[in-house]
């Protein structure tokens, strides 16, 4: 019993559509209706700003992390801590609070990976940072950072966190879908600095 209440409690902290309630209680927006309509941190970003934006991406990857060591608060053995981390992705990706939509679970991801291996998550956010200043691309970034900690989860034979990480990955691959057809088309939105920002200016100007 304790093991069922605590992972619906993983899934409700996972829940809690942070974007849509810092927008709406501290900045009078809902962000569903402006810009991409996400609920993450770009779009928050995006809309009210980079305040609200920071404070939506560290309590969206708090969730993964809280929902992440439940089991090791409780005390419960019999299962891996994944599973609790998973359990938050899915309710930030189907909320209840938000007719079962949510974001594209790359920030509650990180918080689930800070968790249960904080040397891969200083990885992911090192790759995050680096892909974004290539590319100037969030999406093409959390892609490309996740698809290498699958990886690298793999190469270190860390059986739950590959199957994890690969079923993520395919997850936020179809997620940013159309993300991906407009980076195909060149009309990806960036984030205004990096290389890619820069090359992109370069070209509409000539």
């Amino acid at each position: 019993m304790k093991l069922v209440l605590l992972l619906i409690l993983a899934y409700l902290l996972g829940a809690i559509p942070n974007g849509v309630w810092i927008g709406k209680i501290f900045f009078h927006t809902d962000i569903r209706k402006a810009g991409s309509g996400n609920i993450g941190t770009t779009n928050t970003y995006r809309v009210p700003g980079p305040i609200a934006g920071t404070t939506v991406m560290v309590l969206d990857i708090a969730k993964g992390t809280v929902a992440t060591l439940l089991p090791t608060w409780f005390h419960i053995t019999t299962v891996s801590p994944l599973l609790f981390g998973l359990m938050a992705i899915l309710g930030h990706t189907f909320s209840v609070f938000d007719g079962f939509k949510g974001g594209k679970a790359v920030a509650t991801s990180a918080g689930m990976l800070l968790a249960y291996n904080p040397v891969f998550f200083l990885i992911a956010c090192l790759l995050f940072i680096s892909f974004i200043y290539l590319t100037s691309m969030v999406s093409l970034a959390s892609m490309i950072s996740f698809s290498i900690i699958t990886i690298l989860s793999i190469l270190f034979h860390d059986v739950y966190l590959s199957i994890i990480a690969i079923a993520l990955t395919i997850f936020v691959f179809y997620r940013h879908r159309t993300n991906i057809k407009r980076i195909r088309e060149g009309t990806e939105n960036m984030v205004p600095f990096g290389l890619g920002f820069k090359r992109r200016n370069r070209n509409a100007s000539k």
